[in-house]
């Protein structure tokens, strides 16, 4: 493992990774410094020796972090919330914060799990790379669907997914929305969710919300 410098952070992660990318838009919300080490996931990295010994799922992200490794991307936005100052990823009050976790296991547990890189890869040799495309934004465009009426039905006029700031559902939904602009699926027709996206992104100089990039 990397040596932590000066009690700095160091985040295993890969740059695709939507899971990494929500563990490091929470450090940046928290204006927590870290460092990152790249583990290139479509080349194997995270199956060899030196990821296991990190995190012995070889997945990302791992959090190395007060002397030891933390994993799983709620858990560790979690964890920062208690033990770091800073911007709140949670709001006060229990139903508050239940709806915000919500959420952020609304994407974390349901839609990201069915299209991550093993899955997709098995669909592939399954049925081929048209099957797998399908199947992939199929997945992201229904968990999307659920995703707004759910926001719709706790916050309907937040402007994030729970309130007026970003929250850890914020965190977890913004790297999915780069998954969909990826794969092509459209949610522009999504007023909650095109909300988000124009709140916590510059649509201005890059492609519109749920559109693919050129």
């Amino acid at each position: 493992m990397v040596a932590e410098e000066a009690g700095k952070p160091v985040l295993y992660d890969y740059w695709r990774s939507s899971a990494s990318y929500r563990v490091r838009i929470a450090l940046n919300l928290k204006g927590i410094p870290f460092d990152r080490v790249s583990v290139d996931l479509v080349a194997g990295a995270h199956r060899q020796a030196e990821h296991l010994a990190v995190n012995p799922q070889g997945l990302v992200p791992a959090l190395q972090i007060d002397g030891m490794v933390l994993t799983q991307s709620l858990a560790i936005m979690e964890y920062l919330e208690e033990t770091r100052a800073g911007h709140a990823l949670l709001p006060s009050g229990p139903s508050a914060r239940a709806h915000v976790r919500a959420l952020s296991l609304a994407v974390a547990c349901d839609i990201h799990p069915v299209s991550n890189l093993a899955v997709l890869a098995r669909v592939d040799a399954l049925a081929g790379a048209e099957a797998r495309a399908n199947w992939n934004r199929d997945n992201i465009a229904n968990g999307l669907k659920a995703i707004e009426a759910m926001m719709v039905q706790a916050d309907p006029e937040g402007r994030f997914c729970y309130g007026d700031a970003p929250t850890m559902a914020d965190c977890t939904l913004i790297p999915q929305l780069y998954n969909a602009t990826r794969w092509g699926v459209i949610f522009d027709h999504l007023p909650r969710i095109t909300a988000v996206w124009c709140a916590c992104t510059d649509v201005n100089g890059g492609a519109k919300p749920g559109h693919a990039a050129a």
